[in-house]
């Protein structure tokens, strides 16, 4: 299979987003349909509300009424996604779903992305992407939450703090 999962927006009845979820995880185990479908997911965010002078956490959808699924579109995938019930159709043209780009993935944070360390505080690293590719220099702090390092670099013969993003240094050796 040379295709890549992308992910798609579905539209649902409003309030149908757990039940569309769920529907489709079954009739994916059931098919053996993994390779096509692999996640489905709801955005949601936590609120903290404050009702009868009682203060709770909830879990609230970022968008509902629209369920995300990474799959490969084929007429099969697209059929069995399309005829759960609650589905109203895809986000896209009647014809042909729209896949999201990397950048709304990337915005909607749906596929957080971890990325392997090999350095740690005080190791020589080259800078191998960006603006500053082709220096080098030593890590003061590694944030992986927030995927940042923070690196200081000699500049025309002053050292200079930097922060960039892990993937965009190197350890040397």
């Amino acid at each position: 299979m040379s295709e890549t999962a992308k992910w798609y927006v579905i539209h649902t009845y409003s309030a149908y987003e757990n039940k569309v979820a769920q529907n489709i995880e079954k009739v994916v185990e059931n098919r053996g349909f993994q390779d096509y479908i692999q996640e489905v997911r709801i955005p949601t965010e936590k609120v903290v509300e404050v009702k009868d002078n009682k203060t709770r956490e909830i879990e609230r959808k970022i968008f509902p009424g629209y369920v995300l699924v990474k799959m490969i579109l084929t007429d099969d995938s697209w059929y069995i996604v399309r005829n759960i019930r609650g589905v109203t159709g895809f986000v896209g043209t009647s014809t042909k779903p729209v896949p999201l780009s990397d950048a709304e993935v990337k915005a909607l944070g749906v596929e957080t992305v971890q990325i392997e360390v090999d350095y740690e505080v005080g190791d020589n690293v080259n800078v191998i992407a960006g603006p500053l590719a082709g220096f080098s220099g030593i890590v003061d702090s590694i944030d992986v939450e927030n995927n940042r390092v923070e690196v200081t670099v000699s500049m025309f013969g002053r050292e200079t703090p930097v922060e960039l993003e892990l993937s965009q240094v190197q350890k040397v050796g």
